[in-house]
């Protein structure tokens, strides 16, 4: 399988599409959000402020192992960011979030447009029902233009003799800013212990990413900590936005393994943060920045 990009470009006036074959998300979830409310995202003398964040949303199940998508909607509506990565997202997946599409009613509840990149893709359960599919997700106040799936390699959960191979899952939006094109990509890293699988997804981060121009914001799990061996050729391009806080577990947590990492060449941090929250079984990463237009 190639591991060449695959992109779908996202109609201006719709606001909420599927990475995968450019789907659509149902006609409630485009008609609900007809407008982006204000996210304080004006200029400024030294740059474009945006305000971000990465949150795995554990399916939406809290730290108690309870589904309450009401309860993780208000801690999403309390970071009050303009551009929210999600991580463990369901949609249509099973009965642990209820069948639902998860990235869709986060994103009608809170106004947003949405992207939801799936790792897996299964057929339906029932005929002509909707595919399940499991993945990460982008949520953004601005309009996405554009919207792309990349495979980066993925030692599979769903086969019982994986083997490394590469597969979808590397979402990447591009949201205009004041006119500002910006790319943002949302990112779950492989969680076992042996960190082959992650060495080989950060080449391929690093690849794709360097394939695009001007400021880039990546969010995630990576599954690893700041230090970790496997991480290291990240910082060469990108700043960790440090909120100098862990975020794992979100009760008691000792390691922080979501970041929010920027281009060092037109992206700024001025404070980033770890709101305390049981709402999921991770906590978020928050991050105020500055974008430069040149």
């Amino acid at each position: 399988m190639s591991l060449r990009r695959r992109s779908s470009r996202v109609p201006q006036l719709l606001l909420a599409a599927s990475l995968l074959g450019a789907l659509l998300a149902p006609p409630a979830a485009a008609s609900s959000a007809h407008r982006s409310p204000s996210g304080g995202t004006g200029g400024t003398g030294e740059g474009l402020p945006l305000r971000v964040a990465t949150y795995n949303i554990h399916a939406g199940a809290g730290m108690d192992g309870a589904f309450d998508l009401d309860r993780q909607t208000a801690e999403l509506r309390s970071l009050n960011a303009d551009v929210i990565g999600l991580q463990e997202v369901d949609r249509h997946w099973g009965s642990r979030s209820e069948w639902r599409d998860l990235a869709g009613e986060l994103a009608r509840r809170l106004r947003m447009y949405v992207s939801f990149a799936p790792i897996y893709s299964l057929d339906p359960a029932e005929p002509g029902g909707p595919r399940a599919e499991y993945g990460v997700a982008v949520l953004s106040r601005h309009r996405i233009v554009r919207a792309e799936n990349h495979e980066i390699t993925r030692l599979s959960t769903q086969d019982p003799n994986p083997v490394p191979a590469p597969a979808p899952g590397f979402g990447e939006v591009v949201v205009r800013v004041r006119g500002l094109p910006v790319h943002v990509y949302v990112t779950h890293l492989d969680y076992r212990p042996d960190p082959a699988v992650r060495v080989a997804q950060i080449a391929d981060t690093r690849r794709i990413m360097a394939e695009d121009r001007g400021p880039k914001i990546l969010l995630g799990d990576l599954n690893a900590e700041p230090a970790a061996p496997e991480l290291a050729p990240l910082w060469r391009e990108l700043t960790d936005a440090d909120p100098g806080a862990p975020t794992f577990p979100a009760q008691d947590p000792v390691k922080r393994i979501d970041f929010v990492a920027v281009s060092k060449d037109r992206t700024g941090v001025r404070r980033a943060w770890v709101p305390e929250s049981l709402a999921s079984d991770h906590r978020a990463v928050v991050a105020d920045l500055l974008l430069r237009r040149r």
